[in-house]
């Protein structure tokens, strides 16, 4: 979305470069980061000392005006010409400190509240940005067996001049090691966006487990729910499970199943995080389906049954 550099500035469009010159001059002694500390004062100096780089320019702000911040920085055709000539692409070089001191001058801007201008520069280049944290959704498979994942990042780097800075993407590579638990953070140090007066931020990516259409995870342990009959669950049964290894396994329940009946076997669950080479339980839990309806033949037949298996 186009920014609006008047009012980032808090100007109209009829403003006059004494007023820009104003503005700047007020908003950008209140947001510089070594002055205020609030969370998102670099940026919006960021983007006033762009406003001002612009408005402050005759030629940009005259195209600005016209054609916007997409004519700006993309180039528009040269009115008037038989060649067809397009105009220079602008591109802000992106250092908001070089700006304010060529604003400024020599002059300490904050000398009324005893700063040096100098020290303000010095402490800004030994801040780091706060980390940058983004989800990494993952499938319970993943989480199984491990795998590798590449993400493209897109930021800011200083260009070999050290003053000015472009936009580059980078690829960025996580091995999932077998066992990784929901919140297990990655840390990428420093590939945050680059500038010349800061550190940059730290890259977090934090795993977040996708649902699965058959198990449930507790931490190293599988919950596996089976749906079965009434008769099933006092008669017995078998259940048949394929593992996240492709095992296909045949599970004989010959004991009368109640609602908090579980079975567990043990090793068949997630790889424990601290040592791949063991492995949590796979615990089966049942869901009882009860007949809606029993004829009255059917209900003395269960009677004697019971009557049979409780007797004496």
């Amino acid at each position: 979305m186009n920014r609006d550099y008047y009012e980032i500035l808090e100007l109209n469009r009829n403003a006059t470069d004494a007023d820009i010159k104003k503005a700047y001059r007020r908003l950008a002694l209140k947001f510089h980061p070594c002055k205020n500390k609030e969370a998102g004062s670099r940026e919006i100096f960021y983007q006033l000392s762009e406003a001002y780089d612009v408005l402050s320019d005759a030629r940009k702000k005259a195209t600005y005006d016209k054609f916007g911040e997409e004519g700006l920085k993309g180039g528009i055709p040269v009115e008037c010409t038989s060649s067809g000539a397009w105009s220079s692409k602008y591109t802000y070089h992106g250092i908001p400190d070089k700006t304010f001191k060529q604003f400024f001058g020599g002059d300490n801007p904050f000398a009324e509240s005893g700063l040096q201008f100098s020290s303000l520069v010095v402490g800004v280049e030994k801040k780091q940005d706060s980390p940058i944290e983004r989800d990494l959704p993952l499938s319970l498979d993943d989480l199984f067996h491990g795998c590798i994942k590449k993400i493209k990042i897109s930021r800011r780097v200083m260009n070999e001049d050290g003053e000015t800075s472009s936009i580059k993407d980078k690829i960025l590579t996580i091995e999932v090691k077998p066992g990784w638990t929901e919140g297990t953070r990655i840390v990428f140090t420093k590939e945050g966006d680059q500038g010349p007066n800061c550190i940059p931020a730290d890259i977090v990516f934090i795993v977040r487990e996708k649902p699965h259409h058959l198990f449930t995870r507790q931490l190293s342990d599988l919950l596996y729910k089976a749906r079965i009959s009434l008769e099933m669950a006092l008669t017995g049964f078998s259940v048949v499970v394929e593992t996240l290894d492709d095992k296909l396994l045949t599970i004989p329940i010959n004991d009368i199943v109640h609602q908090s009946y579980k079975k567990v076997l043990s090793g068949e669950g997630m790889p424990l995080p601290q040592d791949p080479t063991q492995r949590g339980n796979l615990i089966l839990t049942f869901d009882i389906e009860f007949p809606e309806k029993l004829s009255a033949e059917s209900k003395q037949l269960i009677k004697q049954a019971l009557n049979l298996h409780y007797s004496p």
